[in-house]
């Protein structure tokens, strides 16, 4: 059983939502839950256009596909939302150079199965404990894993939004699979850089520490984000496990 509760917001700088969030508590195919957080880029409407459509293309993918282990199927998935998204900006020359992150979640009884491309993130969090479950594909996380830069440097870097993996922006997408044990009191955090840019992790438990339920949650990384100066979209969504 699983309390959930999202939200998308456009900020305070941005003129259009390019972020895509999907959420589904029932079934969706073989799968018993899903949920998919993707934030698009692009020119003139190729942002949103990417994101939505690698979540669509996604979902029906899962909804027509024969049943198997949950990585694997939502690893297809990525593959299919990867092709339509690279295909339709090759057909389209307004959509050149589109792309999006996409991270997508299924909870399993006790495991957690996530897929992963680009740098909107999964963590997961109890009590005065914050984990990020997701690696960021991005050119200052490179740089951090090589040593060629401190992890505080990293947050002001210029270059902090390049990313060096996203969906649809080559004919081939490689993807980073987890697989989490949940326990009791796990909350997990799904999330576009439009939260984690301005907000450090610390504040984000903080947060999620302290509001009393996931609504409230949820809607205060928001306003907390906003506050901060809401550079960019904001996408969030909550998930609490209910371990009967």
């Amino acid at each position: 059983m699983l309390k959930t509760f999202s939200v998308t917001d456009i900020g305070r700088k941005r003129k259009l939502n390019q972020d895509y969030v999907y959420t589904s508590e029932v079934p969706v195919g073989s799968l018993p839950n899903l949920f998919i957080v993707a934030d698009g880029m692009g020119g003139h409407r190729a942002g949103d256009y990417a994101s939505k459509l690698a979540v669509t293309t996604m979902v029906e993918a899962i909804e027509g596909m024969e049943a198997g282990e949950p990585a694997a199927v939502l690893g297809r998935a990525v593959d299919r939302a990867n092709a339509a998204v690279y295909g339709s900006a090759e057909e389209t020359p307004e959509l050149e150079g589109m792309g999006t992150t996409v991270v997508a979640a299924v909870c399993e009884r006790e495991t957690l199965h996530v897929a992963n491309v680009g740098d909107s993130r999964l963590y997961v969090i109890n009590g005065n404990e914050i984990r990020q479950i997701t690696r960021d594909h991005s050119w200052v996380e490179e740089m951090i894993r090589r040593g060629g830069l401190e992890r505080e440097q990293a947050r002001n870097h210029p270059d902090k939004n390049i990313i060096t993996r996203a969906v649809g922006a080559d004919e081939t997408v490689r993807t980073d699979f987890f697989s989490v044990r949940l326990k009791e009191g796990d909350l997990i955090l799904m999330c576009t850089d439009g939260l984690t840019n301005m907000l450090e992790d610390e504040e984000i438990r903080m947060v999620l520490d302290g509001a009393r339920d996931i609504v409230e949650k949820a809607q205060e990384l928001v306003r907390r984000a906003n506050e901060n100066g809401g550079r960019d979209n904001i996408s969030v969504i909550l998930i609490e496990p209910v371990f009967l």
